[in-house]
């Protein structure tokens, strides 16, 4: 497993307080998501992100995340739904990494129904290990962490039939934005109050 000193830094910010946990009343879905990081083999970490498939129906069809999804009855808990979706989505067995830690529930702004809740999980690995995309999964993109809690920009985006301006990170072709930067901007959040 890395023993870096950013893994170090990381696993020391989440420790530092317990994550907020949501406690919804009423019908509620929950899902769970991992957030990889692996080394870059310049030492610094890359975080491992998926553009989903397009698929009608998916409120996030297309978008850039994190691999994960819905609880089933079948998991014990969510941690269990964040390994099985992973390996699901991209074939990664989270049980050979190290498990870092947990950041906040997590809610979509713009109302579902069902309301859903998400839980982030922290994994690291030793290096970047060989994937296979579900048909769930258009694609990976292993992206500089630094990046991914460095500066957002205003981006316009359409999304549900509505074009409104959001915070963004542009990664090429593909633009970050919605629950998944507001998990990273947890996790940046944590960092700097770490210092």
């Amino acid at each position: 497993m890395p023993d870096t000193s950013a893994i170090d830094r990381i696993r020391a910010a989440l420790a530092r307080r317990a994550p907020q946990l949501q406690r919804p009343e009423g019908e509620v879905r929950w899902a769970a998501v991992a957030l990889v990081l692996a080394p870059d083999g310049a030492g610094e970490l890359d975080a491992l992100l998926i553009r989903r498939a397009e698929q009608e129906g998916d409120p996030w069809s297309g978008h850039v995340a994190l691999p994960g999804g819905r609880h089933e009855p079948d998991d014990p808990d969510l941690f269990t739904t964040a390994c099985r979706e992973t390996h699901e989505e991209v074939g990664l067995d989270l049980s050979r990494g190290e498990y870092v830690g947990q950041l906040d529930d997590l809610h979509p702004t713009r109302g579902l129904r069902p309301p859903i809740v998400v839980r982030p999980y922290v994994f690291a690995l030793g290096g970047r290990p060989r994937l296979r995309l579900s048909w769930e999964v258009a694609g990976l993109l292993w992206t500089p962490l630094e990046l991914l809690l460095g500066e957002r920009v205003p981006a316009r985006i359409s999304h549900a039939g509505r074009e409104r301006e959001v915070p963004a990170v542009p990664l090429g072709e593909d633009l970050l934005w919605g629950m998944t930067l507001r998990i990273l901007d947890g996790l940046a959040e944590r960092l700097d109050r770490a210092g």
